[in-house]
């Protein structure tokens, strides 16, 4: 099985930015962990600030199954929506903080409706249990 985690803006400052939020685990750490956890898969990772960018990578995925963190562009990109909603690749939406449980304008998730799911609260785990529903797919 071959999965793409696309990670979206700001998410290369993860164990910097806000560690009360996002906690002390950087991408590098996540992909690790990935990498441990799931030996069998072919994972490809990829991080993109800008949301053209995160558009191609949807768009040009050859995986059998995309695990995304569109990080803000979650609230506020119609554009993603239809990305995801254009491929027949499944996408798992992942968010590291409970969205339901902040500020109000984080609460609308405009991507989910285009997605196979959506992870959200469980801190990196949530990466973990995206990667395992593709697993029990099959």
């Amino acid at each position: 099985m071959k999965l793409l985690v696309l990670n979206g803006p700001n998410l290369n400052l993860l164990g910097q930015r806000e560690p009360e939020v996002y906690g002390s685990t950087t991408v590098a750490d996540i992909e690790a962990g990935l990498r441990a956890a799931f030996p069998e898969v072919n994972f490809a990772f990829e991080q993109h600030n800008g949301e053209g960018d995160l558009i191609d990578a949807l768009h040009g995925t050859d995986a059998d199954g995309v695990v995304l963190n569109p990080g803000g562009y979650a609230h506020t990109s119609v554009a993603l929506h239809d990305a995801v909603a254009a491929i027949e690749t499944p996408v798992v939406e992942v968010h590291i903080s409970n969205v339901f449980g902040r500020e109000d304008f984080r609460q609308r998730l405009l991507i989910a409706p285009a997605a196979a799911g959506v992870i959200t609260g469980f801190g990196v785990a949530g990466y973990r249990l995206a990667v395992q529903y593709f697993l029990d797919r099959v």
